[in-house]
């Protein structure tokens, strides 16, 4: 029997799992693992991510977890974008996406400039420049041409190399390291992130961890939005049917109000069916899991006519207003100050409400990294 569930009933449920609601995550590492990841494109966005999320916010947390700690590791994963994860749980996300080794792909070479000979010797050079500390960007192109001896990278390197670097962070082979004088560093996971493994789990092993986690807080949802939301909807199918496949056993077919038949976690059933709708109004900052997780398309999550306003050109997030985790709204930040232009109402009293903690939160947490 297929257990049936409502959006709002699905979204509010989420809100809790992702520590929006409720008593709020006990601190940062905790949060990016409950939420698969926080992007960190823009690092205020990100800072802010964590602190409306958080029990008791704590400047400073991030980099402390990133630099000294380092429990938290910065780098490119999910759809090639900058993310905040666990550092035990990269070695996990490294393998997974590996299975989708773009790079060796003609029309991405091309697309790119370079040749199969200088994006293979990229991949090989990266981890032996890498040395004991890390180093900033000009150094590791001055590293791989001694390295491999050919000069011509340094102008690859130079013109797209943020580009040419992810594949080095895919497999497992570069993070980012602490800001020196301004500049951004680059370092090797194996030497920076304690506990690194001598080997990356099998991809198997490591698919159906990440399904696991994204159902646990951006489910129940189909295969197709997990792919979404992990490679940008292009995983291989049969690496992707074999994950649910494995992680099938902990999964029952739901169906939500829509008509969709989702997969959720045996587990959170009871909870799902228990979860009534939310009236809550909040705000999250711009390209937030909460959004992210989700497809773009989903109207229950932004209405239709209002999507252009939500995903932006160039891949851009705004941030959001919601109701009862429905997207109400969006808003933008002026000299410290929330300015909210909403699309349907909301009580005025939550509103300001979750404005003035909002303002609150940026006041108290400034932008690190």
């Amino acid at each position: 029997m297929t257990i049936s569930l409502t959006w709002p009933q699905i979204l509010a449920w989420r809100l809790r799992r992702q520590f929006v609601s409720g008593p709020g995550g006990p601190d940062a590492v905790s949060i990016a693992r409950r939420l698969c990841g926080v992007q960190t494109q823009v690092a205020s966005s990100a800072q802010l991510a964590v602190a409306v999320r958080a029990a008791r916010p704590v400047p400073g947390e991030i980099d402390t977890a990133l630099w000294t700690d380092r429990t938290l590791a910065k780098t490119w994963v999910m759809r090639g974008t900058l993310h905040l994860v666990p550092s035990d749980e990269l070695p996990a996300y490294c393998s997974a996406l590996a299975t989708l080794r773009f790079w060796e792909k003609a029309f991405w070479q091309r697309g790119h400039g370079v040749t199969a000979a200088e994006i293979g010797a990229i991949v090989e050079a990266v981890p032996q420049a890498l040395g004991e500390r890390p180093v900033t960007r000009e150094e590791l192109v001055d590293a791989v041409v001694e390295v491999t001896g050919d000069a011509h990278l340094r102008e690859a390197l130079s013109s797209g190399w943020g580009v040419l670097l992810k594949p080095l962070s895919r497999l497992g082979e570069l993070c980012y390291g602490p800001p020196r004088d301004g500049r951004v560093t680059f370092a090797a996971p194996r030497r920076w992130l304690p506990g690194w493994p001598d080997a990356l789990p099998p991809h198997e092993e490591a698919g159906v961890l990440l399904a696991r986690s994204f159902l646990g807080a951006h489910g129940p949802a189909t295969p197709e939005m997990f792919d979404t939301w992990l490679f940008g909807g292009v995983a291989r199918k049969a690496v992707l049917k074999g994950w649910f496949r494995d992680l099938g056993p902990e999964l029952t077919e739901v169906e939500a109000g829509d008509g969709r038949t989702l997969l959720a976690l045996t587990e959170h059933l009871d909870e799902l069916a228990a979860t009534p709708p939310s009236g809550e109004v909040h705000l999250l900052p711009g390209f937030d899991q909460f959004i992210l997780g989700a497809p773009r398309a989903l109207e229950p999550l932004i209405p239709a006519a209002v999507k252009a306003r939500v995903s932006r050109q160039a891949g851009w997030i705004s941030p959001v207003v919601l109701r009862g985790g429905r997207v109400a709204g969006v808003w933008e930040p002026r000299n410290g100050r929330v300015l909210p232009e909403l699309f349907e109402p909301v009580p005025r009293p939550a509103l300001d409400e979750a404005v003035a903690r909002v303002e609150a939160l940026i006041a108290a947490v400034p932008a690190q990294e």
